[in-house]
Formats: structure tokens, C-alpha cells, sequence
């Protein structure tokens, strides 16, 4: 009896559209994801957040998800400004939500309010429904990762 390896897919890797040293991971055959990337390969320094949330810099949460949605993904670009990057740097999001819902109906606001802030970039993203968040009034939660080219 012989032993056969199973075929994976192939993979390709995609430039970024800003020429940064990340490329995007597409398996061969796999539909082209919308609004994120499947995966992501970088090489550099790399600038991490915490779970950020929307509010401002008096700790005063934005009115209703769009809203906390916009103050967070603009505290993510003053983080990694702090840092050194920029938003094409980002590598991974990983957003927390305390209503998929929501989010799911507000995809289209989202979408440009990102497109806003980010570009047109779009990095490997995980999205997470949880109970709660440790500010009770806040209905969003983003933790980041980004990579500066050498």
C-alpha cells in the first residue's frame, strides 16, 4: 500500500496595491473575499494594539455602533501613526462585537466609513460576537496589527 500526500491549493500571493512589503494570500480557486483578505505575509517591524473602542480622548463613547465604529477605526490610525505606520501597513483586525446584527446591518456604512479612514487596503480580519465588553456602552471593540517595511 503506498501513502499519497493530498493536493493542497495553490496559493498566490497578491502585491498590494501601495507597493508596501506585505502581500495578500489567496488560494488558487478560492473567491476573492470582499472587504478583507484571507491572509496576509509581511516582513518588518511590527506595531500592535490594544482592544480599542470608540471613544474620544476624554473617554466619552460616540453615540450608537456606526458611530463608535468611526471613533475606533480613527483611534487605530492615531495609534499606528504614533507608531510609525500607516494604514496599508495593517496586517490583521480582529473586531469584537456585542451584536452581529448590527454589524451585519450596517455593512455598507461601515464599508465607507473604513474606506474613510483606511483606504482601500484590506487586511486578514476576524469578526467575533461577545456577551459584553469591559466598557458596558461600548459596542465595538478592534485590536490591530500592523507591519512596517524594513
Amino acid at each position: 500500500m503506498s501513502a499519497t500526500t493530498p493536493k493542497s491549493p495553490q496559493l498566490a500571493t497578491l502585491p498590494t496595491r501601495d507597493g508596501a512589503s506585505s502581500r495578500i494570500l489567496q488560494p488558487s480557486g478560492w473567491p476573492m473575499p470582499k472587504g478583507y483578505a484571507n491572509g496576509v505575509a509581511a516582513e518588518g517591524r511590527i506595531v500592535v494594539t490594544g482592544g480599542v473602542i470608540g471613544w474620544d480622548a476624554e473617554e466619552r463613547l460616540a453615540d450608537g455602533f456606526v458611530a463608535q465604529v468611526r471613533q475606533t477605526l480613527s483611534n487605530i490610525a492615531a495609534i499606528l501613526a504614533e507608531g510609525g505606520a500607516r494604514p496599508e501597513h495593517l496586517v490583521r483586525l480582529t473586531w469584537y462585537v456585542v451584536d452581529m446584527d448590527e454589524y451585519l446591518a450596517n455593512l455598507k456604512a461601515l464599508g465607507q466609513i473604513y474606506r474613510e479612514i483606511f483606504g482601500a487596503h484590506y487586511p486578514a480580519m476576524a469578526l467575533v460576537q461577545v456577551v459584553r465588553l469591559v466598557e458596558k456602552a461600548a459596542r465595538v471593540e478592534i485590536e490591530a496589527t500592523a507591519v512596517i517595511p524594513r
